[in-house]
């Protein structure tokens, strides 16, 4: 079972309608006890690092995301902002993220790129650069869909699994054992998010 996590934040009914027109068992998760089926997560997330943090923390799942994802190993996904709070912290506040990625949140505007629109919104080009099988079929032509302002930055560049260019190479996707992450929309991009999705679900 794919359990979505709701913590206040993300677009979970879009996901949960992805996977079941896949004919791919998904529930929501909104308390610790909605874990005791779960075989795979998705973190979701829009807005604010440390808003979605404090969600989290009031939600009373982090400490069993910690156990699932750290002890049993359970794959998990984050998205957007749920993707930057697996980073360990975020020039966007103050507050710790997870630190299941060796990884700091950085500013786009702090590139000094006067003629940089921001937030970088739209489709773009996504290139994976080191092999996953979150990126299966993905390997040529796919473009996905963006709304930030911060980028991810690994500290280990075995953790990037794909690239994407907007003043510089990004990273916006990782992957590091079983911790995934995404920058874009996937639920917004059309047959190659539902591609990333489906692959998740068949790791």
């Amino acid at each position: 079972m794919i359990r979505i996590i709701d913590y206040g934040l993300g677009n979970i009914l879009a996901f949960q309608n992805m996977y079941k027109r896949m004919n791919v068992e998904v529930g929501i998760a909104r308390s610790p006890a909605d874990f005791s089926d779960a075989t795979k997560l998705i973190l979701p997330g829009v807005g604010a690092f440390d808003h979605a943090m404090e969600l989290l923390d009031a939600s009373g799942m982090r400490a069993p995301l910690d156990e699932l994802v750290l002890g049993k190993r359970v794959p998990v996904l984050g998205i957007c902002v749920g993707m930057q709070i697996l980073a360990r912290s975020s020039e966007e506040g103050s507050a710790p993220g997870l630190g299941w990625i060796d990884a700091r949140v950085q500013a786009f505007a702090s590139l000094g790129q006067s003629d940089l629109l921001l937030p970088h919104m739209g489709w773009n080009d996504v290139t994976p650069v080191n092999e996953t099988p979150l990126f299966r079929e993905l390997e040529t032509d796919a473009r996905f869909y963006f709304l930030h302002s911060f980028y991810f930055h690994c500290e280990r560049p075995a953790d990037v699994a794909a690239v994407a260019s907007y003043g510089i190479d990004f990273s916006t996707a990782v992957a590091s054992g079983n911790i995934y992450g995404v920058q874009f929309h996937p639920e917004k991009s059309h047959h190659f998010g539902a591609r990333l999705l489906k692959n998740f679900a068949e790791l």
